[in-house]
């Protein structure tokens, strides 16, 4: 026995300051309801987590963003419902006019009321919104650039309208279209109707497909993307707007106010910039382009629409089907992008599911087990203090042998 080092003392003091210790360690773990409470605990697995938890997080705001797009096509589709509506009626009131038992006083009435529905199928396009953003005014359509090729200029009488998916994006060149505007004096009444700056198109004056094509001039040697030599390309006049489409589904519309001659070359620039774009995903790049082109009456093919007589009336009858045409196909694209981004979040969901699933493996603890531990640790504690308490005792039981 010793008197001046008292080394029982010190390995019961070292026993309890490591049981005090784990207690404390596991008070923090009880409290806090995790299992690494910091970096120390489990240095890998905190690593791990951090980057689990950033995932997680990024999944919920992506997982809001597609329910916010959601949200914007139902928008779309809801307000297109209405002007479907509108354009079925103008299809009544066309074939209505079109037969010749109709007076001209009946046909002023009809067109009245077709004039008004043009006005507010226009008004909807410019004035829908959603979080102050338009709709379906062009907004979040994917641009195209239109310039003439013997000067390299832009033409604010040549403007590319729309083109479909399929159309490759890139620089091209429409070559061999030639068409005249249509200067009879009747229709000029019908044209300065609706906008003096623009004219119908003669359908008659437009060159034959199998002159037309659109070429690639960065390839060598240059590629026609269409090629009406082939046979399968169709063009289709609408008001001032001229369509050019083959077989493959692959078009472009132009929008066209002036004449054009043998040689008048358009380069063209097909873009994806412009559509609106969804981030569905958690990382950069996962993201989905929704593409909502103009709904106005110069896309819809019914901007020179009039049923003043039976012929324009007869004529209005396959304009309107053109545009009940059109709005059907942009809602079916639309209720494809809605059921994508729907699959979209309830795969965010199983994802943010499995993925909180094993960052609660790694960051929580046990309760049950933590609270055994918790209460061993606290029993070798005051079993630790109850045993310096005897080593401390112990020196003093030497002053015995010196009496």
């Amino acid at each position: 026995m010793r008197v001046n080092y008292n080394v029982s003392a010190i390995i019961a003091q070292n026993a309890l300051s490591n049981n005090d210790k784990k207690v404390n360690d596991s008070l923090g773990r009880l409290s806090s309801g995790l299992k690494i409470v910091g970096a120390k605990d489990n240095p890998s697995g905190l690593a791990m987590a951090r980057r689990m938890n950033a995932q997680i997080k990024s999944m919920q705001k992506a997982n809001d963003s597609a329910n916010d797009g959601i949200n914007i096509i139902k928008t779309a589709d809801g307000v297109l419902s209405e002007v479907h509506d509108m354009l079925q009626r103008m299809n009544e009131l066309a074939t209505r006019a079109a037969t010749d038992t109709l007076q001209s006083v009946d046909r002023e009435y009809i067109q009245e009321e077709i004039s008004h529905l043009k006005s507010e199928i226009q008004r909807i396009s410019d004035t829908t919104q959603f979080n102050g953003q338009n709709l379906l005014d062009g907004t979040f359509d994917q641009r195209g650039y239109a310039v003439m090729k013997s000067t390299g200029a832009t033409d604010p009488a040549i403007k590319v309208a729309t083109f479909t998916e399929e159309m490759p994006r890139g620089k091209f060149t429409v070559e061999g279209l030639k068409l005249k505007l249509n200067n009879d004096p009747e229709v000029a009444v019908r044209n300065t109707a609706y906008d003096d700056k623009a004219k119908m198109i003669d359908p008659d004056t437009v060159s034959p497909a199998t002159d037309i094509k659109i070429m690639d001039y960065s390839k060598s040697p240059a590629e026609a993307v269409i090629d009406g030599a082939d046979g399968n390309v169709t063009v289709e006049v609408k008001g001032d707007q001229v369509t050019i489409s083959d077989s493959a589904g692959r078009s472009i519309t132009l929008q066209i106010d002036k004449d054009l001659n043998a040689g008048d070359d358009i380069e063209v620039e097909l873009t994806d910039i412009g559509a609106l774009t969804v981030q569905i995903g958690p990382n950069e790049g996962q993201t989905l382009d929704v593409k909502i082109p103009a709904v106005n009456l110069t896309n819809l093919g019914i901007r020179f629409t009039d049923c003043s007589t039976a012929e324009w009336a007869r004529e209005a009858i396959d304009d309107v089907k053109g545009a009940l045409d059109f709005v059907s196909r942009l809602r079916s694209s639309l209720g494809a992008y809605q059921n994508r981004m729907e699959h979209t979040v309830s795969s965010l969901d199983v994802n943010e599911e499995n993925l909180t699933s094993a960052y609660s493996r790694i960051m929580d603890v046990d309760m049950a087990e933590e609270m055994t531990e918790y209460s061993t640790t606290q029993v070798l504690t005051q079993a630790g203090i109850s045993m310096l308490a005897q080593a401390n005792q112990r020196p003093s039981d030497l002053l015995q042998l010196l009496q």
